[in-house]
Order: structure tokens, then C-alpha cells, then sequence
């Protein structure tokens, strides 16, 4: 049985008037790839920043959110930037602007381990260029004096990646990771995200309005609707037969699904159609 890393109750955010999150429970497992699926606006990508403490300004949250027995909303800004970056990592949808475009990739990796970790310049290359092939980033050691803009878009979300767990990281967000890349590149980047849970023990929450990439690699599946989450269970449960009738008219709308989906690979195939 895999252990809690992370544990979301009762989430709740507002911006103004607004209520974005209604009450939002999740526990993200070690070893495990928690899928949030949901249409756009439903709240996905606002439970991951408010995870990582990075809501916008004027944003009022409330609810529990506990990392390692540690409550973290309300921590000193201090502890909570200590936190960021080094337990809790997160992977943006468009790696463009997540990567600095006058930074070369080995300086992004370095500064970023030298922050955190204290390490040496040598040692912080070291453990860069181990990155970069752990995420099958090609010819590792020569990829650290390229910039961004000199790799395709799946080897900069693989260098994303790579930065994201330069700290050994127990939970990682990935926010529709895969939305900006052709079809071949998705699969290539899922299965890294799938093959880092089961290697290191990560705990990831994949946030993605994508059923067909859900299907892929979700250990336990998470259906968000207007800020609240409205069905939580096992990939297969969730995909084959929906307790919530909202999920039920996400996977009818499919292309193709008219007959009904019977099961994953139903899924699998009519999401990648």
C-alpha cells in the first residue's frame, strides 16, 4: 500500500466574488499518478497552484492542505519558497515560457541545485547532466550549453521535467503537460511521467482535460466540475463504469463514443482519435 504524500480537504478559493474551488479533497500517493480531469475552467489547474502557493494576487484560500503532517496553507512565505522547488514541484503546460529563453539549459539545472541544495558548481553539473539522461534528454552533457529554443517542444518539457526534479521532489504537478505537443511526443513524455512515479516513488497529480491521456497512465482517476471534485476512484472504475453522471457525458463525448466505451482501451483509442 502506497503512503500518503499529499493530502488536499475541503479546498476552497476565491478571487473577489468568485468561487473557484468549492471544497476540493485529493491525497496524492507515493508511487502513483492521480489523474484530474475536467473541462477547462472546472478548476484543475487552480488546486495545483494553490498546492504550491502560487495563486494569484487578491486570491483568498482556505481548507487543508498537508504535506509530511505539515499544514502548508498559512506557512511564513519563507518556508513555504523553501518547500517549493525542492519537496514540491510542479511542470507547466507550455515549456516556451516556462524556460528561460537567454538562460542556457545548464544554467537553469545549476542555479537551481547550487539554491536549494548548496551544491558546488562541479558537483550541480554532475547531477545536472544526470537529469537531463535520466528524462532522455540526447547527448546529456552537450544539451547544458544549448538554450531553449535549440530543442523541439518535447525535449524542453523533458527539460522541464528534469528541473522540476533536480531536488528529488516527493510530489510533482503536472499541468496538461502534454496540450502543446503532436501525438508521438505525448506518449513519449506520459510514459516518462509514468515511469518516474514507479522509479522514484513520485506522487504525481497528471491535470489534464484529456480522457484519452488519462487512460494512459493514471493509477486512480479525479473528475472536477465547476470547482468541486464530483467523482475520485480507480482509473479503470472511473473509465468503464462512472458513478457520476457528469463523468458519464465526458467520456459520450468522446469522438466516437456514441456506442458507449467498454473499456480502456475504448478510452485509449477514442482519445487518441
Amino acid at each position: 500500500m502506497t503512503g500518503a504524500a499529499l493530502e488536499i480537504a475541503g479546498l476552497r478559493v476565491h478571487i473577489g466574488v468568485s468561487a473557484i474551488l468549492r471544497g476540493v479533497d485529493l491525497t496524492l500517493r507515493s508511487g502513483q499518478v492521480q489523474g484530474l480531469a475536467g473541462e477547462s475552467g472546472s478548476g484543475k489547474t487552480m488546486t495545483g497552484l494553490a498546492v504550491m502557493g502560487l495563486l494569484p494576487t487578491g486570491a483568498t484560500v482556505a481548507g487543508s492542505v498537508r504535506y509530511d503532517s505539515q499544514e502548508l496553507l498559512g506557512l511564513p512565505p519563507r518556508r513555504r519558497n523553501a518547500l517549493r522547488g525542492a519537496e514540491l514541484a510542479m511542470v507547466f503546460q507550455d515549456p516556451a515560457t516556462s524556460l528561460h529563453p537567454m538562460l542556457s539549459v545548464g544554467v537553469q539545472l545549476t542555479d537551481h541545485l547550487r539554491h536549494h541544495r548548496k551544491l558546488s558548481r562541479a558537483a550541480a553539473r554532475e547531477r545536472a547532466v544526470e537529469l537531463l539522461g535520466r528524462v532522455r534528454v540526447p547527448d546529456p552533457g552537450g544539451a547544458l550549453r544549448r538554450y531553449p529554443h535549440q530543442f523541439s517542444g518535447g525535449q524542453r518539457q523533458r527539460i522541464a521535467i528534469a528541473i522540476a526534479l533536480a531536488c528529488s521532489p516527493r510530489v510533482l504537478i503536472a499541468d496538461e503537460p502534454t496540450t502543446a505537443l503532436d501525438v508521438t511526443v505525448q506518449a513519449g513524455v506520459l510514459h516518462l511521467l509514468r515511469d518516474l512515479a514507479d522509479e522514484l516513488g513520485l506522487a504525481v497529480l497528471l491535470v489534464t482535460h484529456d480522457l484519452g491521456v488519462m487512460s494512459a497512465v493514471a493509477d486512480r482517476v479525479a473528475v472536477m466540475r465547476d470547482g468541486e471534485v464530483v467523482e475520485d476512484g480507480e482509473r479503470e472504475q472511473v473509465f468503464t463504469a462512472p458513478a457520476h453522471p457528469y463523468t458519464a457525458s465526458l467520456l459520450a463525448s468522446l469522438p466516437g463514443a456514441a456506442g458507449g466505451v467498454q473499456s480502456l482501451a475504448d478510452v485509449r483509442a477514442l482519445g487518441a482519435s
